[in-house]
């Protein structure tokens, strides 16, 4: 068996209550000596998922950590299409929503989740940094980073 636990390091990628279609923003995930990351979500309460399209996720990069330099990341840099994580029924309490893998060439990443007019839900996620440049890591647990 390959043992990725050496050589994978965790992140704080969001822990957020969504309110209406106003954007929630995750931490921003410093990717320095790591080739790929992987987001995972999964959902807290949900107790109004907004309508019918839910709620959804978009993967943002940048070269710097100011707010303002954070853009979409290009299909071709993701492991995954961002329109497969969404959740759209009230009942989707404590469940994964699925994860997004991103293979770009920018320094930092993060999420955003986004909901719809009635959105009033709990959101988690954790990110995966890996294929380090440097085996094993010197931690198995990442920063968190403010925007600037």
């Amino acid at each position: 068996m390959f043992d990725m636990r050496s050589n994978t390091v965790i992140a704080k990628a969001i822990q957020a209550t969504l309110i209406g279609t106003t954007p929630s923003k995750g931490n921003i995930v410093d990717l320095s000596g790591f080739q790929a990351c992987t987001f995972m979500f999964m959902t807290g309460t949900v107790t109004d998922a907004g309508a019918a399209a839910g709620f959804s996720f978009e993967i943002q990069e940048s070269a710097t950590t100011s707010d303002t330099d954070f853009t979409a990341v290009a299909n071709e840099d993701l492991v995954g299409l961002e329109a497969d994580l969404s959740v759209t029924a009230d009942g989707d309490d404590g469940v994964p929503v699925g994860s997004i893998g991103y293979v770009g060439s920018k320094r930092y990443v993060r999420c955003v989740v986004t909901g719809t007019a009635a959105t009033d839900a709990v959101i988690n996620g954790i990110v995966a940094l890996q294929r380090a440049a440097v085996n094993p890591p010197a931690s198995d647990i990442a920063a968190n980073i403010a925007a600037t």
